[in-house]
C-alpha cells in the first residue's frame, strides 16, 4: 500500500493504493461516507472494503474527499465530491490502461457519490453499494441503471432506512440486462458492529462469482 497525492478539483486529494502487478488486474474505486458525520478513507467499513478487493486480485484506492484530512478544499455536500471521485478515477485508469474490470465501491453517502459516478462513467461495469441512504438522499438518477452490482444492508440501520434501500434495490432489479443483488445482514446496524464476518463474506462471495463469470 503506498500513499498519494493525487491532482484533484481542488487541489490535492490523500489517497492510499494498493497495486496489482497483474497488468489485467480489475481496479476499484472505494468511496468514505458523509465527511460532515466524520467520514474518512480510514473508517472501518471502508478499510474493510478496501481490503476485501485487495484479497480478491484487484488494484484498490480509496481516498479522502476535499477538506478530509489532508485533502485540500471544503466540504461539497455531493457534487464537489462527484468531482473528486472522477478526478481519482482518471488517475486510478491511467496507470492501469489493461484493466477491463472497473468497480465502484461505497458505503453510505460514499454509495449515493459512488452510484452518480456509475451514472457518467460507462467504463465502470460493477458496483458494491453499503448502506445507501435511499431515505436521505435522492437515488431516482438510477433510470436506468447501467451496471449490475450489490446492494447490502442491515436490517437495524438506524442512520440509513433498511426498508428504503430494500425498495430503491426491488426497482432496479426490475430492469433488463442488469442483475442486482441485495444483501440483507439481519440484526446488523449501519456500521455492521458484531457483524463483520457475515459483511465480509457476502461482499467475499459476489465479488468471486462476478470474477468467475468473467473467465
Amino acid at each position: 500500500m503506498v500513499d498519494l497525492l493525487i491532482p484533484g478539483p481542488e487541489g490535492k486529494i490523500e489517497a492510499k493504493y494498493s497495486h496489482n502487478n497483474n497488468d489485467n488486474s480489475p481496479i476499484v474505486l472505494i468511496l468514505h461516507p458523509d465527511p460532515s458525520k466524520g467520514g474518512t478513507m480510514n473508517t472501518k467499513i471502508v478499510f474493510n472494503l478496501y481490503k476485501i478487493f485487495v484479497d480478491n486480485g484487484f488494484s484498490a484506492l480509496r481516498f479522502n474527499f476535499r477538506g478530509v484530512g489532508k485533502s485540500e478544499g471544503v466540504f461539497d455536500d455531493g457534487e464537489g465530491e462527484l468531482s473528486d471521485a472522477a478526478s481519482v478515477l482518471d488517475w486510478l485508469q491511467q496507470y492501469n490502461s489493461n484493466s477491463k474490470i472497473c468497480w465502484v465501491a461505497g458505503f453510505s453517502f460514499g454509495a449515493w457519490v459512488a452510484m452518480q459516478l456509475l451514472m457518467r462513467r460507462p467504463e465502470i461495469n460493477g458496483f458494491v453499494c453499503i448502506s445507501p441512504p435511499a431515505n436521505s438522499r435522492d437515488f431516482s438518477f438510477l433510470a436506468p441503471c447501467p451496471s449490475s452490482g450489490l446492494i447490502v444492508h442491515g436490517d437495524k440501520d438506524n442512520i440509513a432506512s433498511f426498508d428504503s434501500s430494500r425498495i430503491l434495490s426491488e426497482k432496479l432489479q426490475k430492469q433488463k440486462k442488469v442483475q442486482i443483488a441485495f444483501k440483507q445482514i439481519k440484526g446488523a446496524d449501519h456500521f455492521y458492529e458484531n457483524y463483520k464476518e457475515d459483511f465480509i463474506l457476502s461482499i467475499n462471495n459476489y465479488i468471486k462469482e462476478r470474477l468467475s463469470e468473467k473467465k
